[in-house]
């Protein structure tokens, strides 16, 4: 993975990039960006982003909003399996967790859905890694749109989103 620091840590119109990205430039990070056609009738935005770049599903991991007790957590897991709702809650410190609606979500996060990014959200959220991650060197999320995934070290994205990490992915 070579470093995109510069010019390419853009990743977004008017050399801008987005917020995901300014966020990893800023901390000064080793990351990579990786643009791919999005494809608009794909049932799943993370399949098709993995299957569009060849990366594994197990390595693609999908940010998904939930509220745990009612207040807004963000669980990111593997495009390959599904957020068990249960395990958030627990790893949250909560009791019940539902899916968020997506509205919310994008007020919330100042994405859209299919391409919300764990990193440069609009307001910080609890944060919930899936334990899975830490198996590879590096993973890929959304980098803020669709359309473009941010590779990174686990290890990087847990520090510059403050996530835990847990069991929290299911399948």
């Amino acid at each position: 993975m070579s470093s995109a620091r510069s010019k390419q840590a853009a990743g977004g119109r008017g050399g801008k990039g987005t917020p995901a990205t300014v966020a990893a430039a800023k901390a000064k990070i080793d990351f990579a960006l990786h643009a791919y056609e999005v494809d608009p009738a794909a049932e799943s935005y993370g399949r098709a982003a993995a299957d569009a770049l060849g990366v594994p599903h197990e390595r693609l991991f999908k940010t998904l909003l939930a509220e745990v007790d009612g207040r807004l957590t963000v669980g990111i897991v593997p495009v390959s399996a599904s957020l068990d709702l249960k395990a958030l809650a627990a790893a949250a410190g909560g009791k019940k967790a539902h899916m968020a609606d997506p509205h919310d979500a994008e007020r919330a996060t100042g994405y859209v859905v299919g391409g919300i990014s764990p990193l440069g959200q609009r307001r910080r959220l609890p944060t919930v890694l899936d334990a899975s991650a830490s198996a590879f060197g590096t993973v890929y999320v959304s980098a803020g749109r669709r359309g473009l995934q941010i590779e990174l070290a686990p290890a990087d994205l847990l520090r510059l989103t403050g996530a835990g990490t847990a069991a929290i992915a299911r399948g």
